[in-house]
């Protein structure tokens, strides 16, 4: 549950889907790019699978190799990549870069940190819901601007999401006030993040994909 950074997510359908699958795709990843510890502006790319709207990109080592690299650093150019890579023109770089774009495997655009507003507090939130309203409520959810994440789940739960604020009386007062006041919420459990050791932002495709991309292509 994050804000900001590196998503990987196709921005609309290319035909209408579920409710259910338009609110909360498949496979979805998230993973935020930090260009430096005191950015106000992350950059994203993102990315999710959902062979219901698109057909399954065929990754290779080399695509990898670019994702990794806007990973590091979203504004990195062509020119740069293809310097670091080795192997690669800039020319080969823009097409498979736009060719993922175009395919809804990354899009790249920029986010704004919580933190340089003044948000400072995180908090997750899990949402115990009727049966006939998980989705509702989620919607509702999803439309709070002070939500930053919205997700459905299976098990004890039904909503997860997260919030920001300024503090943690403005947390309290969001909870108690608003949202379980939203129709067919039965329970809320809600937990302060203070500290973040690891965020997604720090993902990388593993190393054990690669090498089985590169295992495939020498078969």
């Amino acid at each position: 549950m994050v804000w900001g950074g590196l998503l990987c997510n196709a921005s609309s359908a290319k035909e209408k889907v579920e409710d259910a699958e338009s609110i909360f795709p498949v496979g979805e990843r998230r993973v935020y790019l930090c260009l430096d510890g005191k950015s106000a502006i992350r950059y994203i790319v993102r990315h999710f699978r959902k062979a219901e709207i698109y057909p399954m990109y065929e990754f290779d080592k080399t695509d990898i190799k670019i994702v990794n690299l806007l990973l590091e650093d979203g504004r990195m150019s062509a020119s740069e990549m293809s310097r670091r890579m080795g192997d690669i023109s800039e020319r080969a770089i823009r097409y498979r870069v736009d060719r993922m774009i175009e395919e809804g495997v990354i899009q790249i655009s920029a986010v704004v940190s919580p933190e340089a507003l003044g948000l400072n507090i995180k908090a997750d939130v899990w949402l115990e819901v009727e049966a006939d309203k998980v989705l509702e409520v989620a919607k509702k959810m999803a439309a709070f601007e002070n939500v930053t994440y919205v997700a459905c789940s299976i098990g004890q739960n039904d909503i997860s999401i997260q919030v920001v604020a300024k503090d943690t009386s403005e947390v309290y007062y969001f909870v108690t006030e608003v949202i379980r006041k939203v129709p067919g919420v039965r329970k809320t459990t809600t937990s302060i993040v203070p500290i973040i050791l690891k965020d997604v932002y720090q993902w990388r495709v593993p190393e054990r994909i690669a090498n089985e991309f590169s295992e495939k292509e020498i078969i």
